[in-house]
């Protein structure tokens, strides 16, 4: 199968069709795993244990996790190069927990 160069193809795709797309890289990447999260940053373990202060081993034992703690989950997206936001979807509609916030960056 020929590799085809995406911004050819995106320059074919109608306005609706690139939306569409968009919407669905979107939802896609709010699925992933944090490993495919950082594997999408570009990053190896070791680059981002470093940025993170820890050794490779525990951050491979920390993308394998089920469950961590808010502040080692925020460390992690902020060695990411992002924010970690808490958001609760209820019935009533989304609620922005700001209980966890960060006072100070660290």
């Amino acid at each position: 199968m020929a590799r085809k160069n995406y911004n050819a193809l995106r320059a074919r795709m109608t306005p609706e069709q690139r939306t569409q797309s968009e919407a669905m890289a979107r939802e896609t990447m709010a699925e992933l795993l944090l490993s495919e999260v950082r594997r999408e940053a570009g990053l190896t373990q070791e680059d981002l244990a470093a940025a993170m202060g820890v050794k490779q081993p525990a951050l491979s034992k920390l993308e394998s996790q089920d469950d961590m703690r808010i502040s080692t989950l925020r460390r992690l997206v902020h060695a990411l190069g992002g924010e970690l936001e808490i958001v609760a979807h209820l019935p009533q509609g989304d609620i922005r927990i700001s209980q966890f916030a960060e006072t100070a960056k660290s």
